[in-house]
């Protein structure tokens, strides 16, 4: 990456504290997590299940809150922001992909896809036509009107990464993406992922068991004992 992509960090995460009570006991998952994450990265974190992987994407999208320091994307720390605030800064900034495609089984590919957009207010022909060009863009443009009931496993997790970007967000944070797909169709899906990267310029973090992937991606950090170490593959 050249000089001008590392000035430019997109994600700021300092001195991250998350602490759950669990009963009389309190369990610590992350301590004193900082973390840096630069515009157009690839980021792979893996660690054990139990981790606090995904907890660590929820609170980098806001799903979660930390018990101690600050997340900030764009220079604005999301946890500081009302709800509604939230809601709507995720919706401008923020795509989440997880290992299970969470489409909205009674409506068709293009209605899955559009939904952000129209959650923000958008005409639905206006939504529609966004979404069908980044449908085409995924390589689905002839399943536009099939339901999820209708796609294959690989499919579905397409138009799920075509939903988190339809918005045009800054970051993807994708849990587990391939984490349900067989080998070659998990490869299918990484192509895709760095398609979109180089054209749309999106920031992917990635948490994943699959050091495979992992390898494939610009960073790997090992989330261990709440914290992250580079991860030599």
């Amino acid at each position: 990456m050249n000089n001008s992509v590392k000035s430019s960090p997109i994600i700021q995460i300092d001195s991250l504290n998350r602490t759950y009570n669990d009963g009389a006991n309190k369990v610590q998952v992350l301590t004193n997590l900082s973390l840096e994450v630069v515009k157009g990265e690839q980021l792979a974190i893996v660690g054990s299940s139990g981790s606090g992987k995904s907890t660590l994407l929820h609170l980098i999208g806001g799903l979660d809150k930390p018990t101690t320091g600050t997340v900030q994307l764009n220079g604005t720390d999301i946890h500081k922001l009302s709800p509604k605030a939230q809601g709507n800064f995720r919706n401008r900034h923020i795509g989440f992909v997880y290992q299970f495609h969470h489409l909205l089984p009674e409506f068709e590919a293009q209605d899955n896809v559009a939904m952000p957009l129209i959650i923000r207010g958008m005409k639905r022909q206006e939504a529609h036509a966004i979404a069908s060009d980044l449908i085409d863009k995924v390589g689905l443009g002839h399943r536009k009107t099939h339901k999820p009931s209708e796609l294959s496993g690989g499919e579905r997790q397409r138009i799920a990464f075509a939903r988190a970007l339809v918005t045009e967000p800054d970051c993807v944070l994708a849990d587990e993406p391939t984490g349900n797909l067989d080998h070659g169709t998990a490869n299918q899906v990484y192509e895709l992922m760095c398609e979109l990267n180089r054209e749309m310029g999106t920031t992917f973090i990635t948490v994943t068991h699959d050091l495979e992937l992992a390898g494939k991606m610009q960073r790997q950090l090992h989330l261990e004992d709440g914290t992250l170490k580079p991860l030599n593959l």
